[in-house]
């Protein structure tokens, strides 16, 4: 068996290492050609714990390769973006594109499987394509759909452990597309049709934007009423059947940031409560920025001089190095765009970054009159809560106003 993979990012690499590991030969296509070179050295170009040794072994021995170029397989995975286009509205171009690459390649009875968040129907605009360009493939080309649904970080366990959700066009596209996956994972496989399961993925990550939605909302009725919003949630939660999340500055990544808006979108009047989630949560990061702007005004009127304000995060969640959607990224544009001086940036999981300069955690935390934590990194829960600075914890590092 050869199992093609189009697209190498953040789950596409993982995903086939996984597969590699299980001695399948995997062919691996993405268009960045440092990507290829990255990884047919051996070495990856993304950070998740435990992908570097897998992919160098799986390279060494012969099973994982790279390549801009696709070739004939008998399992294809489009595992490629889908960001935004125009205000909010899904673009499925990245899909479209990956799958007219592929579509020379494509023989009788292979199995074309889509894991790309898409919107509803996705799967059968991409099964008509092909159909369409290959007609001699119809009723011999199975087709289906299997979101992913891994934690940045835990990745590679999740791959394996986690149940999926797998729909084909049909029961046989089904059928073989869950054949494929019984080969690397070891959680319950659950069969649906293509359309429910594409909604499941959009749903998963919109029940969670709700969730954090109501968190976030709290936080800012908390701070209008002089309430410490994490000592309220520990104790709301001792209710036996209330489990509130904590709130942060925000909602990032390209999952929960991102995938509510495809069933908005699609659905505008019946996503009522969905949408709103989205403008609550991005109205944290923009009320964390006027929090952060205020008090730097405030620190001057105060002392005569402008503050040195730390700005502690850029990831959009703790102890990774995914920026993608971060609302710590866009609180930091936003405080900095009147001027760039007298900042000092944290962000202890990338090296450097082509924007912002990057100051050492306890070099900042030393320096700075203010600090504001964008994200709840660990090296930032390591330091001592500082009654000498102005402390804005919107991560909930120290759990204390």
């Amino acid at each position: 068996m050869v199992v093609q993979f189009l697209g190498l990012g953040y789950i596409g690499l993982p995903t086939a290492a996984v597969v590699a590991r299980k001695g399948v030969h995997v062919h691996g296509v993405d268009v960045n050609a440092h990507v290829v070179d990255t990884i047919n050295r051996g070495l990856i170009h993304i950070v998740e714990p435990g992908l570097d040794t897998l992919v160098r072994d799986c390279v060494a021995d012969g099973y994982l390769k790279a390549s801009d170029t696709p070739v004939e397989a008998d399992v294809h995975l489009i595992v490629v973006p889908t960001p935004f286009k125009g205000v909010h509205e899904p673009d499925i171009s990245f899909v479209e594109a990956a799958t007219r690459r592929v579509l020379p390649f494509l023989k009788g009875g292979d199995t074309f499987i889509i894991e790309s968040t898409s919107p509803v129907g996705t799967t059968e605009q991409m099964a008509a394509l092909i159909f369409r360009e290959r007609p001699e493939l119809e009723g011999h080309l199975y087709i289906a759909y299997c979101p992913e649904r891994v934690l940045p970080g835990n990745v590679l366990h999740e791959l394996v452990h986690n149940d999926r959700v797998i729909g084909g066009i049909d029961e046989a596209s089904t059928e073989k597309a869950m054949e494929f996956y019984r080969l690397f994972v070891e959680g319950e496989l659950h069969a649906t049709n293509a359309r429910t399961a594409e909604m499941c993925k959009l749903t998963e990550n919109s029940s969670r934007d709700v969730q954090i939605a109501f968190a976030n909302e709290l936080s800012l009725i908390c701070d209008r009423a002089g309430i410490n919003v994490w000592d309220l949630i520990k104790l709301a939660n001792k209710h036996p059947r209330v489990n509130i999340l904590q709130p942060g500055s925000g909602v990032g990544g390209h999952c929960i940031a991102v995938d509510p808006w495809f069933i908005v979108a699609d659905y505008p009047r019946e996503s009522r409560l969905i949408g709103m989630a989205r403008e609550i949560n991005n109205y944290k990061s923009f009320w964390c920025a006027e929090k952060i702007k205020n008090a730097m005004l405030e620190f001057e009127l105060r002392h005569g001089r402008k503050p040195l304000t730390a700005l502690m995060g850029l990831a959009f969640k703790p102890d990774i190095d995914d920026l993608r959607e971060s609302p710590a990224k866009y609180i930091t544009q936003k405080v900095m765009q009147s001027e760039q001086d007298n900042f000092l940036v944290v962000e202890p999981n990338i090296p450097e970054h082509s924007v912002f300069k990057l100051t050492d955690v306890d070099d900042a935390y030393e320096r700075a009159d203010i600090v504001a934590f964008l994200v709840a990194h660990k090296e930032f829960k390591l330091l001592p809560w500082r009654d000498d600075k102005v402390m804005l914890d919107f991560a909930g590092v120290f759990r204390r106003h």
